[in-house]
């Protein structure tokens, strides 16, 4: 890789990495977006999954330090989808399969809950909010397990636009449990490629990759637990669903 390209791949990852970490996102999505459009595009896709999970695990991590710290974590809520979603999100890392219509599938959801949150169909207010029974989160942790498996992404981009929808929590909480949710299905993911003899990460690339994501997830983790308000996150959180069904559609069609 010339030295230019490098360049721009990091600031590139710096910025993605500062707007997904402002709603508590890793920014997977974004970072396979990016990769896709330089050299490196030509690597197994398996790579490129490792290499998005491992710069996820470092901005998820700073995220839910954050939002954690500010007091939006919220134990109840989040444990349930995350027990539900580790072994679907290590068989997903171990299959990985995929194809063109289950792409377009899961980009028109992306941007159906976009187009539901920028109408306002959410709670910002702690007070509007009731916090989901195990019934109700488990199943829907385990299908966002499986599908971030298989794809290579976390998960919070779908799980906090249900959160949101359902009004289980508010924008920042969301934030908080899809951090620690992100985290936690981008180790399995890892794990998961590992038992399957798929292991492909190259150290060396990955140490200037996490200084660019490190520096943008405390920006942004930063901005969006203290500074910004509630509706702000969540009209955040519409600019990241669009931009990551974007990426999958331009994919399928171009």
């Amino acid at each position: 890789m010339e030295s230019l390209e490098l360049v721009l791949l990091l600031f590139g990852l710096l910025l993605i990495a500062t707007l997904y970490a402002s709603v508590g996102h890793g920014g997977a999505s974004g970072y396979l977006a990016l990769l896709s459009l330089s050299t490196l595009a030509s690597m197994d896709p398996v790579w490129l999954k490792q290499h998005a999970w491992t710069l996820n695990m470092v901005v998820a991590a700073i995220a839910f330090w954050h939002y954690h710290r500010e007091g939006f974590h919220l134990p109840r809520l989040t444990i349930p989808f995350i027990a539900a979603s580790i072994p679907f999100a290590l068989l997903g890392g171990y299959l990985g399969v995929g194809g063109s219509v289950y792409d377009l599938l899961l980009s028109l959801t992306l941007l159906w809950a976009a187009w539901r949150l920028w109408g306002g169909s959410s709670a910002d207010s702690a007070a509007d909010v009731a916090l989901p029974e195990v019934k109700a989160a488990v199943p829907v942790g385990g299908a966002i397990g499986l599908v971030s498996g298989v794809i290579g992404i976390g998960g919070g981009i779908f799980l906090t636009p249900v959160l949101l929808l359902k009004r289980w929590a508010t924008p920042k909480q969301a934030a908080a449990t899809g951090a620690l949710f992100i985290w936690v299905n981008s180790l399995a993911g890892l794990v998961g490629s590992f038992a399957s003899n798929q292991m492909q990460l190259e150290v060396q690339l990955l140490i200037p990759f996490i200084a660019a994501v490190l520096l943008g997830g405390l920006i942004g983790s930063r901005y969006g637990s203290v500074m910004a308000p509630e509706s702000k996150v969540r009209r955040l959180l519409v600019l990241v669903l669009i931009i990551a069904a974007t990426k999958r559609l331009f994919e399928i069609f171009f």
